[in-house]
This record gives C-alpha cells, sequence and structure tokens, in this order.
C-alpha cells in the first residue's frame, strides 16, 4: 500500500480507537464509537485495496472529479462515502486532508457532551 503511515496518523486524533471487521477482512477506524473510515483489505492476499472514509456529499463530488483514485464508498452509501485506489496517485497531503475531513465530520456529528469528554480524554 501506497499510504503506510495512514494508521499511525489517525490513531493519534483525540478519541480514535480501532477494530478489525474479520468478515469484510477491513481494518476500521471510529471516534466516539463512529466510523469515519477503513482500510479495506484484499481477501486473499490482506493487502489494502481501499481506504474508505466518510465526506460531505459535496466535499465527496469535489474529490471524486479532480481525482480518477478517488471513487464512490467501496462497499458503502455512495453519497457519503468514498474511496481512494491504496495504489493510486493521490498525494499524502490530500488523503490526509480527507481523513481530517472524515474525521470532523464524524466528530462533529456527537453531541458536544461526548464531544467534550473525548477531548478531555485526550488531554
Amino acid at each position: 500500500m501506497k499510504y503506510e503511515w495512514i494508521e499511525e496518523y489517525l490513531m493519534k486524533k483525540a478519541g480514535v480507537t480501532k477494530d478489525i471487521q474479520e468478515q469484510w477482512n477491513w481494518i476500521r477506524f471510529h471516534v466516539g464509537e463512529k466510523l469515519f473510515a477503513a482500510i479495506c483489505r484484499d481477501d486473499e492476499t490482506d493487502e489494502p485495496i481501499y481506504i474508505t472514509l466518510k465526506l460531505e456529499p459535496v466535499e465527496g463530488e469535489f474529490y471524486r472529479k479532480e481525482y480518477e483514485d478517488i471513487i464512490p464508498g467501496y462497499y458503502m452509501n455512495k453519497v457519503h462515502w468514498n474511496s481512494v485506489k491504496a495504489d493510486g496517485n493521490v498525494p499524502d497531503d490530500v488523503v490526509k486532508d480527507l481523513l481530517d475531513r472524515a474525521y470532523l465530520v464524524v466528530f462533529e456529528s456527537l453531541s458536544k457532551k461526548r464531544q467534550r469528554e473525548i477531548l478531555e480524554e485526550a488531554n
């Protein structure tokens, strides 16, 4: 996978947890128990094939038009979820921006109380 830094990058964010959805062979990242990103792996080779993340619909549409290696969400809702090909040509800084946006979309959807708890736990 071209983006080997993703897991370390995401785990530094406040309140992020990860698990493995064995049925799908996905490494999933959550904030406040809500999914915001996943590394989708091939069942046979265990190699990452997509990085799937949640974005606002307008943002997702923009990025899909800008980069051919960003497609509607792999096995997800095609409006809110987008997938970056793991061996694609999307620059690292753009992928980081997308991951930051995905985190914020979900974090900001949490109650203000839950947001405060996550931030307090991180300090």
